[in-house]
């Protein structure tokens, strides 16, 4: 596979491009990303689905800029697709054949079944699930995914978009109850095996929804992915958003470029929610463009990463870890002392996989500066670490590792993720085993490292030298009077 891979998606409302560079046989990271509002389906479904030429023209012209920029990286692959509004268009040849012609980009128009497929393929690999359905609504159509234990079992696409709506109902000022008609029409066609307590919002509407949600709850950490919310914390909100007037929608959080599509997008997403019977709700920042990158990259492997394989933290170890092996015998230890500490402490089973990431990644911050690395340690993982954890975990490694030279955490840091940090005395605990790990290997100590814990003294044995760990084991805040012995 290419180092540096582009893709492009050619949706109904809008279209994007992105740029992935490798890092290591899975590793990966966003390198840039390109969008224009093309609005492809504009004045399509109020004509037979026919392109409008002048949503053909932005369009090339939005596609001739993604080359240029992808040809300014050095880009070796380029993967286009184009979804509901192309694939529905009559005249969706001239299209591609212009865009073919005129920039020698072949554009590879995908089904919804194949759509929903990417972006499950997304969900699985980059969000901490197990089981769901995945939710697509774009301008066109929604398209959904059934998940069981990682694997994608069944799709499903529905003739039911943001703009489809828009132009068929609310353009026309056409009863809400007629749009409601419409898409409960459209359910009919939904499986009946499409049934699950947690759905996986992916798309423009969803994210929307979701940022205005997160804007008044007031919550702690400004990032999309993996951000949840409940349905009946939140469904009247949401039912709300499908009634209002655009100065409402402003007032309520709903940014410019959606709030001529929101309200027909909330109506599809608040039914569907209720006929799948969810209850909670995870919102995704990827979709069908991290799905078609993933399928390619895991093509061999199907489509799933390894088993305790995650690709952020393998990507920020690729490019910001000074030594690799020192970082995974820092891990190690620090899962010696969580393994020691358990019992008499009461830390919780799930906590020893976080401080041994925490530890892992602790001295990423080393490339930037010597003096403050675990300060910009704590803030590279607070806005890198974004696949495969929720965001009680990202912030809880970000404290673990903001904290992880002498100090147990403050709380002047931690009081506005108090919510969701574990209580005091646990973060305490695995705030200290990770530091202690560090000490441990302070002289650049290899080697598997032993620990066990009799009647309040914690036992180390290490097989290099200590001398260095001695002194600065004296300047560690603990959470508890337990002495330490080496041995």
């Amino acid at each position: 596979m290419a180092k540096r891979t582009a893709i492009v998606d050619i949706g109904s409302n809008s279209a994007r491009m992105v740029v992935f560079e490798r890092t290591s046989r899975y590793g990966f990271y966003l390198l840039n990303e390109s969008r224009s509002r093309v609005r492809i389906s504009e004045g399509a479904y109020a004509r037979n689905g026919e392109l409008q030429p002048e949503a053909i023209d932005r369009a090339i012209a939005a596609l001739s800029q993604f080359l240029q920029v992808a040809k300014s990286f050095k880009v070796r692959k380029i993967l286009c697709v184009a979804t509901s509004a192309v694939r529905d268009a009559p005249n969706k040849r001239e299209f591609l054949q212009r865009a073919h012609r005129d920039l020698g980009l072949r554009i590879k128009v995908i089904d919804g079944h194949k759509e929903a497929r990417l972006g499950g393929v997304a969900a699985v690999n980059l969000l901490p699930i197990q089981d769901g359905i995945t939710i697509d609504i774009g301008g066109g159509s929604t398209d959904m995914a059934l998940i069981k234990g990682k694997k994608i079992v069944q799709t499903c696409s529905l003739d039911i978009g943001t703009v489809r709506l828009k132009e068929l109902f609310f353009d026309n000022k056409r009863p809400l109850d007629e749009a409601k008609n419409y898409i409960d029409t459209a359910l009919k066609e939904l499986p009946d095996t499409f049934r699950a307590t947690l759905a996986v919002g992916i798309g423009g509407t969803i994210r929307a929804i979701a940022k205005a949600i997160m804007e008044r709850n007031a919550h702690s950490i400004e990032k999309l992915h993996a951000f949840s919310f409940s349905i009946d914390d939140e469904g009247k909100f949401i039912d709300k958003l499908t009634k209002a007037s655009v100065m409402k929608l402003s007032k309520y959080g709903i940014k410019k470029d959606r709030i001529d599509t929101i309200r027909p997008g909330a109506l599809i997403f608040k039914q569907i929610v209720e006929a799948i019977e969810a209850k909670e709700v995870i919102t995704s920042g990827a979709g069908v463009r991290e799905g078609l990158f993933l399928s390619d990259l895991l093509r061999n492997d199907n489509y799933l990463f390894p088993a305790n394989f995650n690709p952020s933290v393998r990507s920020l170890q690729d490019r910001f870890c000074v030594d690799t092996r020192l970082a995974a015998n820092i891990s190690s230890t620090a899962s010696a002392l969580f393994k020691a500490l358990q019992a008499p402490f009461n830390l919780p089973e799930e906590g020893r996989r976080h401080v041994e990431i925490a530890a892992k990644l602790s001295q990423i911050g080393i490339r930037l500066d010597f003096y403050d690395y675990h300060k910009h340690s704590a803030y590279m993982i607070m806005n890198e670490l974004d696949f495969g954890f929720t965001h009680e975990e990202m912030i809880l490694i970000a404290t673990l590792v903001r904290f992880n030279k002498r100090r147990l955490p403050k709380e002047s840091f931690t009081r506005p993720y108090k919510k969701l940090l574990p209580d005091g005395s646990t973060l305490a605990w695995m705030s200290y085993i990770v530091s202690l790990a560090q000490t441990v290997h302070i002289a650049r100590g290899y080697g598997s490292v032993n620990a066990y814990y009799d009647s309040g003294v914690l036992f180390i044995e290490a097989p290099f030298g200590i001398y260095l760990a001695k002194e600065r084991l004296k300047k560690l805040e603990k959470p508890a009077p337990i002495a330490v012995q080496f041995r």
